[in-house]
């Protein structure tokens, strides 16, 4: 059976549900700024020089964002279906940014553009409510990522990561998921195989 395509609409309840209660009024106002954007496996969203306009939904597929150091591509976050991906300090000091947003499935993203997210959030609290929401999770989920590369083994990055974002885990390039959780596809290797045996 096919997968029913969602509407714009399903989207604004979905995003209503998960930060926000909404009135009827407010669903219409939100949904009428949301912007579906489609991309193919391996597109740019987002180009390092770029400055981040909008902060992204994504409704299906796979998002890594990464920047490049000493000519190596590291991986600062993976994003999966009702993930939000975002440069939060291009979005709001409203520069160029060091990161790139590419697509690593064929994905479906809807863009929510900041200037009119902030337009319509001066009048309507709930909306209010849901774009404070929304930066709140992205600062605790950049605050885990800093935690467990401080803080925890190699292991345990692992383990949390698997608790944390199971999609992320099964279905991100081991290459990507190695340089998120800061530690060579050896390493990784070596732990998932360790985390197979620990379950048989």
């Amino acid at each position: 059976m096919r997968e029913m395509m969602k509407t714009t609409r399903d989207i604004a309840r979905e995003l209503a549900r998960k930060y926000s209660t909404m009135t009827h009024d407010e669903l219409d106002i939100l949904e009428n700024i949301l912007v579906p954007m489609k991309f193919s496996k391996g597109q740019t969203i987002l180009s390092e020089g770029e400055v981040c306009k909008n902060i992204y939904y994504v409704e299906k597929g796979l998002v890594r964002q990464f920047y490049f150091k000493k000519g190596k591509a590291v991986t600062e976050y993976l994003a999966v279906e009702g993930d939000i991906v975002m440069c939060i300090e291009s979005l709001f000091k409203e520069m160029p940014t060091h990161l790139q947003i590419e697509a690593i499935e064929p994905v479906m993203i809807y863009a929510l553009p900041k200037i009119r997210l902030e337009e319509v959030a001066l009048h309507n609290v709930n909306i209010q409510i849901l774009y404070r929401k929304i930066l709140e999770e992205s600062l605790i989920i950049s605050q885990i990522h800093a935690d467990l590369i401080r803080f925890e083994t190699a292991q345990d990055r692992y383990q949390k990561l698997c608790r944390l974002s199971p999609q992320v885990a099964l279905r991100a390039p081991l290459l990507y998921i190695a340089s998120y959780l800061q530690m060579t596809p050896e390493t990784l290797s070596r732990v998932r195989s360790s985390a197979i045996q620990s379950k048989d």
